[in-house]
């Protein structure tokens, strides 16, 4: 093949896996966030929604946020909101454009080192179409993934360049390229162990074993590897700060060992047969079983002897499976991260050893078959063909949270991940006795499951039941006691049981761990309104509002403390705030119509407004709440319609049932007297 067909078969080939990539996958784009790590990474991250500026670049560089050090990813989400916002679609299309950028890299790379343009080209489609890199691509979450290839295959490529023209400025671009992976994920620390793989196949920089060579070549490694051990150190010590590393106490090392032997025959298995593929895989409950622990030792051994007796005649063989076997050492799970027994995104950059030992491997199986490129040819358009099925499939179930918990239900065992996941999304529905269940199920499955008690606290304190809410939430500090979630809803339980003092040394311990945590200074700021604590309450609610300038609830709170000081021009503004960020909230709505209706002194009195406020607010809540009946009557008062007022304060009375509502009741009334003589009510002071 010439130059100029070469390039022309090249460009054919990168045009048609865009396409292809494109045509499967464009479909993310109408995904939502997963309530999976999107909230912690992304959706409700108020570090990413600053958008680019000096500390959220500082940020990025110093935080250990969610257990991870990967400043190069923070930004690339907090650039993402700069330019798209909440609106996942954006975010979901940056991750699907790093996947294709990723896939055309890793073929240019094997085609310019192997001078082979189909096997490069059917690597490059395995990787574009698999299954088990869906994960990697339609989760927001999993940026670390697409962008750390990225780099990975970019440093591979400048070393190639490297190796062509051994020059300063090509191994110094390359080591930076490495570098710059390494801050989007610490995975690509096994990049300088492949480099040498590839020193001996495709580069053939060890034409023969001699140790003299080996000791240069690993001695050009010696940065990469210096490089490599900095990052695992700031990774473990990350990790092990943000409680996501498991002690040997909780899972044995034992256990450990087996489960990475199995894992390492399952992650083949489900490359060959992607059936059942979930967000999470549950750890053994029960001892990992010493057959299967066996048989898998057994098939790795006898697959690195048959490697070896072969490699020198089929040197991709000795590249590809310690390809496979290297690039999975870190996440492997003998250094334990996470509750997952294995994960597909671990998979995103591994499976490339086996795909070249495919690629490479059945056309020398069929050297002297006649039919040889028919068969290959045929073969190939149908495994893509199959694969790009199953991924358009497999994409699906990440649409949305419940879809994606669901089919983790459906294909799993003792799943309590997703059954917590569920509960999550049944609490969002206000399916409140569902998601109690489900939240049960997920603890009776794992009871020391932190995230499940703390959403069972959750959804029992939404359903009334406080006492029961204080019981898990308690239950769930015993386990973790450095919590923020889970000292922040204890707080808010005992508040309501009107234990204000308890409540704010939740809320203090809550913001001791957690500094930047919007809802804690919100429901702090709360209780101080209830303490008279003004000044406090005023400095809490600032703070959450700069923390999160989307979130609702301080602008109410900050207004309802501007309406105790009588700075009432300026609590409209933080009402008004709160509806424009959650229209249909009744709460501000309801004041803001009080203050509109009855307060002629100020600016910001528009009885008119303050009709059409509060007859939404009844509309919303039936007609059947007496104190927002109150203030329907007070605007049609106020707008000189006294017939609506009377009527409707009537109605009021009449659902002034309890004895609690005694003063609410003697309230209205008195204004019903005002109104029977054609007399607005008139709040003289606040």
């Amino acid at each position: 093949m010439d130059k100029n067909s070469n390039r022309n078969w090249s460009f054919l080939i990168c045009l048609t896996l865009t396409l292809v990539t494109l045509a499967v996958y464009f479909q993310v784009h109408s995904f939502g966030f997963v309530d999976y790590d999107d909230p912690a990474y992304v959706s409700q991250n108020p570090h990413i929604q600053t958008g680019i500026t000096l500390q959220s670049v500082k940020w990025a560089f110093t935080s250990g946020h969610a257990g991870n050090w990967h400043p190069l990813t923070w930004l690339s989400h907090i650039l993402d909101w700069q330019l798209y916002g909440s609106n996942p679609a954006g975010h979901h299309l940056t991750n699907l454009f790093f996947h294709i950028i990723n896939t055309l890299l890793l073929f240019l790379v094997l085609k310019r080192m192997t001078n082979a343009v189909w096997q490069s080209a059917f690597v490059a489609a395995l990787f574009a179409l698999h299954p088990m890199h869906v994960e990697s691509v339609a989760w927001v979450s999993e940026r670390k993934d697409v962008l750390s290839a990225f780099f990975w295959l970019l440093a591979m490529l400048a070393y190639t360049r490297y190796v062509k023209k051994s020059n300063l400025t090509n191994y110094l671009f390359t080591l930076l390229v490495f570098a710059l992976g390494l801050m989007a994920k610490p995975m690509l620390v096994t990049l300088p162990f492949v480099l040498l793989l590839f020193d001996y196949w495709p580069l053939e920089r060890i034409s023969r074993f001699s140790r003299q060579i080996f000791y240069r070549l690993v001695l050009e490694k010696v940065p990469f590897f210096a490089l490599s051990v900095i990052s695992s150190i700031i990774t473990f010590l990350v990790q092990q700060s943000g409680g996501a590393i498991s002690s040997l106490a909780k899972i044995s090392i034992q256990s450990r060992v087996c489960n990475a032997l199995i894992s390492y025959v399952q992650y083949i298995g489900k490359m060959f047969w992607p059936r059942h593929l979930t967000f999470f895989y549950p750890y053994p409950v029960e001892n990992v079983s010493i057959l299967f622990t066996v048989t898998s030792a057994v098939l790795l051994i006898a697959a690195t002897i048959f490697v070896l007796r072969l490699a020198k005649k089929y040197p991709y063989l000795f590249t590809g499976w310690f390809w496979y076997l290297g690039t999975l050492v870190p996440v492997i799970g003998i250094v334990k991260v996470g509750g997952q027994a294995m994960a597909d995104r671990y998979t995103y950059i591994t499976l490339i050893g086996l795909f070249i030992i495919i690629a490479w491997g059945f056309p020398d199986l069929l050297a002297k078959w006649r039919y040889r490129k028919v068969a290959l040819t045929s073969s190939a358009l149908l495994i893509i063909l199959a694969m790009s099925i199953c991924t358009r499939f497999q994409i699906h179930y990440w649409q949305n949270s419940r879809t994606l918990f669901q089919h983790a239900l459906d294909v799993t065992k003792n799943n309590y991940v997703a059954y917590s996941g569920v509960a999550n999304s049944l609490v969002l529905q206000g399916r409140l006795d569902e998601a109690i269940q489900n939240y049960s199920q997920s603890i009776r499955i794992a009871p020391k499951y932190v995230l499940a008690r703390i959403g069972l606290g959750d959804a029992l304190l939404k359903d009334g039941k406080i006492d029961q809410a204080v019981i898990e939430c308690q239950k769930a500090l015993q386990i973790k006691s450095d919590e923020p979630d889970g000292l922040n809803i204890l707080g808010i339980a005992l508040s309501q049981q009107g234990k204000l003092d308890e409540a704010v040394k939740c809320f203090t311990l809550s913001l001791q761990i957690r500094p930047d945590f919007a809802i804690t200074h919100d429901n702090m700021g709360h209780v101080m309104i209830l303490q008279g604590n003004y000044d406090e309450a005023v400095v809490h609610l600032t703070e959450s509002i700069r923390l999160d300038p989307g979130y609702a609830l301080p602008y109410y709170h900050l207004g309802q403390v501007l309406v105790q000081r009588g700075e009432i021009n300026e609590a409209v503004t933080y009402f008004e705030k709160a509806l424009q960020l959650k229209p249909d909230w009744v709460e501000p709505m309801n004041t803001l119509a009080w203050i509109l209706a009855v307060d002629p002194k100020m600016t910001s009195h528009n009885p008119d407004r303050a009709v059409k406020l509060a007859q939404r607010a009844c509309e919303l809540t039936g007609n059947k709440i007496p104190e927002l009946l109150s203030t329907l009557a007070a605007a049609y008062a106020a707008t000189g319609d006294f017939d609506k007022a009377v009527k409707t304060s009537q109605k009021a009375l009449e659902l002034c049932q309890f004895a609690e509502q005694r003063g609410l009741k003697n309230e209205i009334e008195n204004r019903l007297v005002l109104y029977k003589e054609s007399k607005p009510y008139i709040e003289t002071s606040q």
